[in-house]
Protein backbone atom coordinates (compact mmCIF):
# COMPACT_ATOMS: atom_id res chain seq x y z
CA UNK A 1 0.00 0.00 0.00
CA UNK A 2 1.22 3.46 -0.91
CA UNK A 3 0.61 6.08 1.77
CA UNK A 4 1.08 9.85 1.52
CA UNK A 5 0.20 12.84 3.73
CA UNK A 6 -2.35 15.46 2.71
CA UNK A 7 -1.81 18.95 4.16
CA UNK A 8 -4.68 21.41 4.56
CA UNK A 9 -3.66 25.07 4.35
CA UNK A 10 -6.26 26.75 6.58
CA UNK A 11 -6.16 30.56 6.51
CA UNK A 12 -3.65 30.60 3.65
CA UNK A 13 -6.51 30.10 1.21
CA UNK A 14 -7.79 33.57 2.22
CA UNK A 15 -4.61 35.38 1.13
CA UNK A 16 -5.92 36.40 -2.29
CA UNK A 17 -3.25 37.34 -4.80
CA UNK A 18 -0.50 36.61 -2.25
CA UNK A 19 -1.71 33.08 -1.63
CA UNK A 20 0.95 31.40 -3.79
CA UNK A 21 3.81 33.05 -1.92
CA UNK A 22 2.41 31.88 1.42
CA UNK A 23 1.90 28.34 0.17
CA UNK A 24 5.38 28.25 -1.37
CA UNK A 25 6.88 29.37 1.96
CA UNK A 26 4.96 26.63 3.77
CA UNK A 27 6.23 24.02 1.29
CA UNK A 28 9.80 25.28 1.74
CA UNK A 29 9.47 24.98 5.52
CA UNK A 30 7.92 21.52 5.09
CA UNK A 31 10.91 20.37 3.04
CA UNK A 32 13.30 21.70 5.68
CA UNK A 33 11.45 19.95 8.48
CA UNK A 34 11.33 16.59 6.68
CA UNK A 35 14.84 16.66 5.19
CA UNK A 36 16.49 14.59 7.97
CA UNK A 37 14.06 11.71 7.34
CA UNK A 38 14.81 11.18 3.63
CA UNK A 39 13.51 12.29 0.24
CA UNK A 40 9.95 13.45 -0.34
CA UNK A 41 8.03 14.64 -3.38
CA UNK A 42 5.95 17.64 -2.32
CA UNK A 43 3.48 19.45 -4.58
CA UNK A 44 0.26 21.42 -4.31
CA UNK A 45 -3.08 21.16 -6.08
CA UNK A 46 -6.63 22.29 -5.28
CA UNK A 47 -5.91 23.86 -1.86
CA UNK A 48 -4.06 20.74 -0.71
CA UNK A 49 -0.34 20.04 -0.41
CA UNK A 50 0.71 16.45 -1.08
CA UNK A 51 3.70 14.90 0.73
CA UNK A 52 4.88 11.64 -0.84
CA UNK A 53 7.81 9.71 0.70
CA UNK A 54 10.36 8.55 -1.87
CA UNK A 55 12.90 6.92 0.45
CA UNK A 56 12.21 3.37 1.60
CA UNK A 57 11.61 2.87 5.31
CA UNK A 58 10.58 6.42 6.18
CA UNK A 59 8.55 6.51 9.38
CA UNK A 60 5.21 8.09 8.51
CA UNK A 61 4.54 8.57 12.22
CA UNK A 62 7.73 10.62 12.55
CA UNK A 63 6.92 12.57 9.38
CA UNK A 64 3.45 13.42 10.71
CA UNK A 65 4.89 14.52 14.08
CA UNK A 66 7.34 16.83 12.35
CA UNK A 67 4.70 18.31 10.07
CA UNK A 68 2.50 19.13 13.06
CA UNK A 69 5.08 21.79 14.04
CA UNK A 70 5.09 23.58 10.66
CA UNK A 71 3.16 26.85 10.79
CA UNK A 72 0.70 27.30 7.93
CA UNK A 73 -0.57 23.70 8.10
CA UNK A 74 -4.05 23.74 9.60
CA UNK A 75 -4.59 19.96 9.46
CA UNK A 76 -3.01 16.87 7.97
CA UNK A 77 -4.19 13.43 6.97
CA UNK A 78 -2.16 10.27 6.35
CA UNK A 79 -3.92 8.74 3.35
CA UNK A 80 -3.88 5.65 1.18
CA UNK A 81 -3.36 6.31 -2.54
CA UNK A 82 -5.54 4.19 -4.83
CA UNK A 83 -6.43 4.39 -8.53
CA UNK A 84 -9.60 6.30 -9.43
CA UNK A 85 -11.49 3.06 -9.85
CA UNK A 86 -14.37 1.98 -7.62
CA UNK A 87 -13.29 -1.67 -7.55
CA UNK A 88 -9.76 -0.63 -6.52
CA UNK A 89 -11.11 1.58 -3.74
CA UNK A 90 -13.29 -1.23 -2.40
CA UNK A 91 -10.41 -3.70 -2.56
CA UNK A 92 -7.91 -1.51 -0.71
CA UNK A 93 -9.95 0.49 1.82
CA UNK A 94 -11.01 -2.29 4.26
CA UNK A 95 -7.44 -3.51 4.80
CA UNK A 96 -6.10 0.02 5.23
CA UNK A 97 -8.84 0.89 7.73
CA UNK A 98 -8.86 -2.47 9.54
CA UNK A 99 -6.79 -1.57 12.60
CA UNK A 100 -8.80 1.56 13.38
CA UNK A 101 -12.20 0.06 12.66
CA UNK A 102 -11.48 -3.11 14.65
CA UNK A 103 -11.17 -1.05 17.84
CA UNK A 104 -14.06 1.32 17.11
CA UNK A 105 -17.76 1.10 17.86
CA UNK A 106 -19.07 3.64 15.37
CA UNK A 107 -18.00 5.10 12.04
CA UNK A 108 -19.10 7.36 9.24
CA UNK A 109 -18.07 7.61 5.59
CA UNK A 110 -17.53 11.03 4.05
CA UNK A 111 -16.81 11.58 0.34
CA UNK A 112 -15.34 14.49 -1.62
CA UNK A 113 -15.54 14.20 -5.41
CA UNK A 114 -13.57 17.05 -6.95
CA UNK A 115 -13.28 15.08 -10.21
CA UNK A 116 -16.86 15.32 -11.48
CA UNK A 117 -16.09 12.82 -14.24
CA UNK A 118 -15.97 10.03 -11.66
CA UNK A 119 -19.12 7.96 -12.32
CA UNK A 120 -20.33 7.80 -8.71
CA UNK A 121 -21.59 10.83 -6.81
CA UNK A 122 -20.57 11.52 -3.22
CA UNK A 123 -23.74 10.15 -1.52
CA UNK A 124 -23.42 6.95 -3.55
CA UNK A 125 -19.75 6.56 -2.55
CA UNK A 126 -20.68 6.97 1.11
CA UNK A 127 -23.56 4.50 0.90
CA UNK A 128 -21.70 1.79 -1.01
CA UNK A 129 -18.43 1.97 0.93
CA UNK A 130 -20.33 2.17 4.24
CA UNK A 131 -22.21 -1.01 3.36
CA UNK A 132 -18.97 -2.77 2.42
CA UNK A 133 -17.32 -1.82 5.72
CA UNK A 134 -20.35 -2.94 7.72
CA UNK A 135 -20.18 -6.33 6.04
CA UNK A 136 -16.47 -6.64 6.86
CA UNK A 137 -16.76 -5.26 10.42
CA UNK A 138 -20.24 -6.33 11.63
CA UNK A 139 -19.67 -5.01 15.17
CA UNK A 140 -19.76 -1.43 13.86
CA UNK A 141 -22.69 0.98 13.84
CA UNK A 142 -23.08 4.12 11.77
CA UNK A 143 -23.01 7.41 13.68
CA UNK A 144 -23.29 10.48 11.50
CA UNK A 145 -22.98 12.95 14.43
CA UNK A 146 -19.96 11.82 16.45
CA UNK A 147 -18.32 8.69 14.99
CA UNK A 148 -15.27 7.03 16.52
CA UNK A 149 -13.73 6.83 13.04
CA UNK A 150 -14.49 9.21 10.19
CA UNK A 151 -13.55 7.52 6.92
CA UNK A 152 -13.01 9.99 4.08
CA UNK A 153 -12.70 9.20 0.38
CA UNK A 154 -11.36 12.02 -1.79
CA UNK A 155 -11.58 11.57 -5.56
CA UNK A 156 -9.19 14.07 -7.11
CA UNK A 157 -7.80 14.78 -10.57
CA UNK A 158 -5.06 12.13 -10.50
CA UNK A 159 -5.90 9.52 -7.85
CA UNK A 160 -8.31 8.70 -5.07
CA UNK A 161 -7.33 8.95 -1.41
CA UNK A 162 -8.72 7.14 1.60
CA UNK A 163 -7.98 8.49 5.08
CA UNK A 164 -9.28 7.65 8.51
CA UNK A 165 -8.34 10.62 10.66
CA UNK A 166 -7.58 14.30 10.34
CA UNK A 167 -4.90 15.51 12.72
CA UNK A 168 -4.49 19.10 13.91
CA UNK A 169 -1.65 21.13 12.46
CA UNK A 170 0.18 24.06 14.01
CA UNK A 171 -2.04 26.60 12.20
CA UNK A 172 -0.90 30.18 11.73
CA UNK A 173 1.06 31.35 8.70
CA UNK A 174 4.49 30.17 7.51
CA UNK A 175 7.62 31.42 9.27
CA UNK A 176 9.37 34.00 7.12
CA UNK A 177 6.25 35.51 5.54
CA UNK A 178 5.70 38.14 8.24
CA UNK A 179 9.14 39.72 8.53
CA UNK A 180 11.85 39.27 11.15
CA UNK A 181 12.09 40.20 14.82
CA UNK A 182 14.43 39.87 17.78
CA UNK A 183 13.12 37.90 20.76
CA UNK A 184 14.44 38.97 24.16
CA UNK A 185 14.88 35.44 25.49
CA UNK A 186 15.22 35.13 29.25
CA UNK A 187 15.32 31.89 31.19
CA UNK A 188 11.68 32.21 32.24
CA UNK A 189 8.37 30.76 31.11
CA UNK A 190 7.01 33.72 29.18
CA UNK A 191 9.58 34.68 26.54
CA UNK A 192 9.77 31.28 24.76
CA UNK A 193 5.97 31.32 24.55
CA UNK A 194 6.10 34.84 23.09
CA UNK A 195 8.61 33.68 20.46
CA UNK A 196 6.43 30.71 19.54
CA UNK A 197 3.34 32.91 19.23
CA UNK A 198 5.03 35.43 16.92
CA UNK A 199 6.62 32.69 14.81
CA UNK A 200 3.07 31.38 14.38
CA UNK A 201 2.22 34.73 12.80
CA UNK A 202 4.98 34.32 10.25
CA UNK A 203 7.93 36.06 11.92
CA UNK A 204 11.46 34.77 11.50
CA UNK A 205 13.25 34.98 14.86
CA UNK A 206 16.63 35.85 16.19
CA UNK A 207 17.10 35.72 19.97
CA UNK A 208 18.94 38.03 22.37
CA UNK A 209 19.86 36.88 25.88
CA UNK A 210 21.56 38.94 28.59
CA UNK A 211 24.07 37.14 30.80
CA UNK A 212 25.79 38.53 33.89
CA UNK A 213 28.54 36.19 35.04
CA UNK A 214 29.50 35.52 37.79
CA UNK A 215 26.01 36.46 39.03
CA UNK A 216 24.52 34.12 36.42
CA UNK A 217 25.97 30.65 35.95
CA UNK A 218 26.99 28.48 33.02
CA UNK A 219 23.93 26.34 33.80
CA UNK A 220 21.71 29.40 33.31
CA UNK A 221 23.39 30.02 29.96
CA UNK A 222 22.83 26.40 28.89
CA UNK A 223 19.21 26.63 30.01
CA UNK A 224 18.59 29.48 27.57
CA UNK A 225 20.30 27.57 24.77
CA UNK A 226 18.02 24.62 25.53
CA UNK A 227 14.96 26.88 25.39
CA UNK A 228 16.06 28.17 22.00
CA UNK A 229 16.49 24.60 20.80
CA UNK A 230 12.97 23.76 22.00
CA UNK A 231 11.63 26.42 19.61
CA UNK A 232 13.52 25.10 16.57
CA UNK A 233 10.84 22.62 15.39
CA UNK A 234 8.52 25.61 14.99
CA UNK A 235 10.94 28.34 13.87
CA UNK A 236 13.81 26.68 12.04
CA UNK A 237 17.31 28.04 12.57
CA UNK A 238 17.74 30.74 15.23
CA UNK A 239 20.68 33.07 15.72
CA UNK A 240 21.14 33.43 19.50
CA UNK A 241 23.12 36.45 20.72
CA UNK A 242 24.37 36.18 24.32
CA UNK A 243 25.10 39.71 25.53
CA UNK A 244 27.67 40.35 28.32
CA UNK A 245 25.71 42.50 30.75
CA UNK A 246 27.66 42.40 34.02
CA UNK A 247 29.37 45.81 33.85
CA UNK A 248 26.16 47.61 32.96
CA UNK A 249 24.25 45.97 35.78
CA UNK A 250 26.99 46.83 38.27
CA UNK A 251 27.02 50.46 37.13
CA UNK A 252 23.24 50.63 37.49
CA UNK A 253 23.40 49.07 40.95
CA UNK A 254 26.00 51.61 42.08
CA UNK A 255 24.61 54.76 40.45
CA UNK A 256 20.79 54.71 40.40
CA UNK A 257 18.12 54.65 43.13
CA UNK A 258 17.17 51.07 43.95
CA UNK A 259 13.52 51.46 42.94
CA UNK A 260 14.59 52.49 39.42
CA UNK A 261 17.08 49.68 38.89
CA UNK A 262 14.76 47.35 36.98
CA UNK A 263 13.41 50.16 34.78
CA UNK A 264 16.85 51.41 33.80
CA UNK A 265 18.09 47.86 33.27
CA UNK A 266 15.22 47.14 30.88
CA UNK A 267 15.84 50.40 29.02
CA UNK A 268 19.47 49.37 28.54
CA UNK A 269 18.35 45.95 27.32
CA UNK A 270 15.99 47.49 24.79
CA UNK A 271 18.71 49.74 23.40
CA UNK A 272 21.17 46.85 23.04
CA UNK A 273 18.54 44.51 21.58
CA UNK A 274 17.54 47.20 19.06
CA UNK A 275 21.17 47.65 17.98
CA UNK A 276 21.51 43.91 17.34
CA UNK A 277 18.06 43.70 15.73
CA UNK A 278 18.76 46.49 13.25
CA UNK A 279 22.13 44.97 12.40
CA UNK A 280 20.36 41.67 11.65
CA UNK A 281 17.64 43.24 9.51
CA UNK A 282 14.81 42.89 12.05
CA UNK A 283 11.69 45.03 12.00
CA UNK A 284 10.65 44.58 15.63
CA UNK A 285 11.40 43.34 19.14
CA UNK A 286 9.48 40.62 21.02
CA UNK A 287 9.14 40.25 24.77
CA UNK A 288 7.13 37.93 27.02
CA UNK A 289 5.74 40.66 29.24
CA UNK A 290 2.14 40.60 30.49
CA UNK A 291 0.42 43.60 32.05
CA UNK A 292 0.43 43.41 35.84
CA UNK A 293 2.14 40.03 36.06
CA UNK A 294 4.97 41.50 38.14
CA UNK A 295 5.50 44.95 39.65
CA UNK A 296 7.77 46.08 36.80
CA UNK A 297 5.15 45.23 34.13
CA UNK A 298 2.59 47.94 34.72
CA UNK A 299 1.37 49.84 31.70
CA UNK A 300 3.35 52.89 32.85
CA UNK A 301 6.57 50.87 33.22
CA UNK A 302 6.15 49.28 29.80
CA UNK A 303 5.73 52.72 28.28
CA UNK A 304 8.93 53.93 29.93
CA UNK A 305 10.93 51.03 28.47
CA UNK A 306 9.32 51.27 25.00
CA UNK A 307 10.19 54.92 24.51
CA UNK A 308 13.93 54.24 24.14
CA UNK A 309 13.53 52.16 20.98
CA UNK A 310 12.33 53.11 17.51
CA UNK A 311 11.29 49.55 16.66
CA UNK A 312 7.80 48.26 17.52
CA UNK A 313 7.76 46.08 20.62
CA UNK A 314 5.52 43.03 20.19
CA UNK A 315 4.09 41.44 23.34
CA UNK A 316 1.82 38.58 22.30
CA UNK A 317 1.24 37.51 25.92
CA UNK A 318 0.29 41.02 27.05
CA UNK A 319 -3.31 40.15 27.99
CA UNK A 320 -2.78 36.57 29.14
CA UNK A 321 -2.69 35.33 32.71
CA UNK A 322 0.00 32.97 33.95
CA UNK A 323 -2.09 29.82 33.63
CA UNK A 324 -2.70 30.53 29.94
CA UNK A 325 1.00 31.11 29.30
CA UNK A 326 1.93 27.96 31.23
CA UNK A 327 -0.54 25.91 29.17
CA UNK A 328 1.19 26.96 25.94
CA UNK A 329 4.64 26.39 27.49
CA UNK A 330 3.63 22.83 28.37
CA UNK A 331 2.27 22.23 24.88
CA UNK A 332 5.46 23.36 23.16
CA UNK A 333 7.64 21.56 25.74
CA UNK A 334 9.46 24.59 27.16
CA UNK A 335 7.87 24.62 30.63
CA UNK A 336 10.06 22.04 32.38
CA UNK A 337 13.21 23.73 31.07
CA UNK A 338 11.96 27.20 32.02
CA UNK A 339 11.41 26.25 35.67
CA UNK A 340 14.92 24.90 36.19
CA UNK A 341 16.26 26.85 39.21
CA UNK A 342 19.08 28.75 37.50
CA UNK A 343 19.16 32.56 37.89
CA UNK A 344 19.00 34.90 34.92
CA UNK A 345 20.13 38.52 34.91
CA UNK A 346 16.59 39.84 35.43
CA UNK A 347 16.63 38.42 38.96
CA UNK A 348 20.04 39.90 39.83
CA UNK A 349 19.93 42.92 42.19
CA UNK A 350 16.12 42.85 42.22
CA UNK A 351 14.83 45.91 44.14
CA UNK A 352 12.67 45.36 47.18
CA UNK A 353 10.16 48.01 46.06
CA UNK A 354 10.39 48.64 42.30
CA UNK A 355 8.83 51.77 40.87
CA UNK A 356 5.46 50.72 39.44
CA UNK A 357 4.09 53.99 38.03
CA UNK A 358 7.10 55.80 36.63
CA UNK A 359 6.91 58.88 34.45
CA UNK A 360 9.03 59.02 31.28
CA UNK A 361 10.54 62.46 32.03
CA UNK A 362 11.36 61.55 35.63
CA UNK A 363 12.93 58.25 34.58
CA UNK A 364 15.01 59.91 31.85
CA UNK A 365 16.28 62.47 34.40
CA UNK A 366 17.36 59.78 36.85
CA UNK A 367 18.99 57.85 34.02
CA UNK A 368 20.95 60.96 33.02
CA UNK A 369 22.02 61.57 36.62
CA UNK A 370 23.32 57.98 36.83
CA UNK A 371 25.72 58.96 34.01
CA UNK A 372 26.04 55.46 32.59
CA UNK A 373 28.97 54.93 30.28
CA UNK A 374 27.40 54.90 26.75
CA UNK A 375 30.40 52.93 25.49
CA UNK A 376 29.24 49.99 27.59
CA UNK A 377 26.01 49.76 25.59
CA UNK A 378 27.93 49.73 22.33
CA UNK A 379 30.47 47.21 23.65
CA UNK A 380 27.74 44.91 24.93
CA UNK A 381 26.10 44.78 21.50
CA UNK A 382 29.41 44.39 19.68
CA UNK A 383 30.76 41.71 22.04
CA UNK A 384 27.62 39.56 22.07
CA UNK A 385 28.47 35.90 21.55
CA UNK A 386 26.71 34.43 18.50
CA UNK A 387 25.43 30.86 18.56
CA UNK A 388 23.64 29.27 15.61
CA UNK A 389 20.87 26.97 16.82
CA UNK A 390 19.78 24.47 14.19
CA UNK A 391 18.15 21.03 14.28
CA UNK A 392 18.27 20.55 10.54
CA UNK A 393 20.31 17.37 10.77
CA UNK A 394 19.85 16.47 14.44
CA UNK A 395 16.54 14.62 14.14
CA UNK A 396 15.15 16.69 17.04
CA UNK A 397 11.40 16.62 17.54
Amino acid sequence: MKEIILLKCGELVLKGQNRNSFEDAMIKNTRRRLEPLGKFHIWKSQSTVYVEPLTEGISMEEAVARLQTVFGIAALCPALVVPKDWAAICAAAPDYLAEDLAGAKTFKVNAKRSDKAFPMKSPEICRELGGLLLSRFPHLKVDVEDPDVLVTVEVREKDAYVHKRQLPGAGGIPVGTGGKAALLLSGGIDSPVAGYMMAKRGLELIAVHFASPPYTSERARQKVISLGEKLLPYTGRIKLFIVPFTQLQEQLRDRCPEEYFTLLMRRAMMRIAETIALREGCQGLITGESVGQVASQTIQALGVTDCVTTLPVLRPAIGMDKSEIVAIARRIDTFETSILPYEDCCTVFTPRHPRTRPKPEETAKIEAEANLDPALLHQAAENAELLILSNRYSGMR
